[in-house]
């Protein structure tokens, strides 16, 4: 019944399986965050998945941290993307955006304004961003944003979701894992706030929840979906008790009427940085208070992925970087042909080379 390739419902999407391609960073947008023509391609040739979770995309140029990467507050960004969701759609898969406001994450170089970087509190990030201009930069130490910009803040995710359905999306994620914005919010070593949204657990999940809430009731709930990684600690994201918070998180959201809820287990990559113990034992342990759909993401092969269906743990089985050098994997893992290696070194390059012109297994020289 829960089986891997057959076309599925999950809440009120009808998929035609129940693998996600999960949101890959590819930096293949202009200056101004509007996406290339070759990423229609990239999409599309993909759109044998059941569901595509867009590559994170910024909801302001104050949410931009990487360069190169896609926004959705402009015409001009909403067009192209309307261009990716048509041939995504032309194919039979459905298409989230997934909402990445970087927060601290960021560095000058990369953004279209002048303005700092924003975060809950003025904490530098470890680490080091790649800059065109300059290579490898130092991060620089984000501006805590006052209490007073929220509510604006808010509103920019409102209006990011309502220029997204424009665009043709079927709904939206928002990145509140992977060291970014909401998921600073929620941590204890990068909220270190004082006015309410911070200091106590109920405090740092109260942005996250708000952002849910007031996105949900501009879109519908049921187009409105989160993502979260509970004790990985990429990009200097350390919380003292990451299970604690997150459990809190999830029961305070209506996960029974949101799309899903997506967990990126630690062993997604770089597994070593995780403070949340065995990620199978944490993803039981988080079904328990997702009422609704509860998909993952975690090096996932078809039979683990099966496994997972078949213990009623998740509803649908993401996976990332298999996507990249094998535009048909749907294929590839049903009938259990090799997969074709990506080239690592154009990963986040500027043009269609190691990006929408990997050749499907058909096409591939013998």
């Amino acid at each position: 019944m829960n089986n891997l390739f057959a076309p599925t419902t999950v809440g009120r999407l009808t998929l035609q399986n129940r693998i996600v391609m999960a949101p890959l960073t590819r930096n293949r947008a202009d200056a101004m965050g509007v996406p290339q023509p070759f990423v229609r391609d990239y999409y599309a040739q993909r759109a044998s998945a059941g569901l595509i979770i867009s590559e994170g995309t910024q909801t302001s140029f104050a949410g931009q941290g990487y360069c190169r990467t896609p926004g959705i507050h402009t015409p001009e960004q909403i067009a192209a993307w309307k261009l990716v969701t048509d041939a995504v759609h032309a194919r039979g898969a459905r298409m989230f955006m997934q909402f990445m406001h970087c927060g601290r994450i960021a560095h000058p170089l990369n953004r279209q304004i002048a303005d700092p970087p924003v975060a809950p509190s003025a904490v530098k990030p470890a680490g080091q961003m790649w800059t065109d201009q300059q290579q490898l930069q130092d991060y620089p130490t984000p501006r805590a944003l006052a209490t007073a910009e929220l509510p604006a803040l808010i509103e920019e995710f409102v209006t990011a979701a309502r220029n997204a359905m424009e665009a043709g999306f079927d709904g939206v994620e928002l990145h509140a894992a992977n060291g970014y914005l909401l998921n600073q919010f929620l941590a204890s070593n990068t909220n270190l706030r004082t006015d309410g949204y911070g200091s106590s657990l109920h405090g740092r999940i109260r942005f996250v929840v708000e952002v849910v809430e007031a996105v949900a009731a501009a879109i519908g709930v049921a187009r409105t979906a989160i993502r979260v990684s509970p004790g990985h600690m990429f990009n200097d994201i350390i919380d003292a008790n990451p299970l604690e918070t997150h459990v809190a998180l999830l029961d305070a959201l209506p996960t029974a009427d949101m799309a899903y809820v997506h967990v990126m287990l630690a062993d997604a990559f770089s597994p070593q940085l995780n403070n949340a113990g065995d990620p199978q034992a944490l993803l039981r342990t988080l079904r328990a208070h997702v009422k609704g759909a509860l998909i993952a993401a975690g090096n996932l092969t078809a039979a683990s992925a099966q496994a997972m269906l078949d213990a009623d743990l998740i509803q649908l089985a993401v996976f990332g970087r298999p996507f990249i050098a094998n535009p048909d994997l749907v294929e590839r893992l049903r009938t259990g042909a090799p997969l074709a290696a990506p080239r690592a070194d154009l990963f986040y390059t500027a043009g269609p080379e190691g990006y929408s012109d990997y050749p499907t297994l058909e096409k591939s020289p013998q």
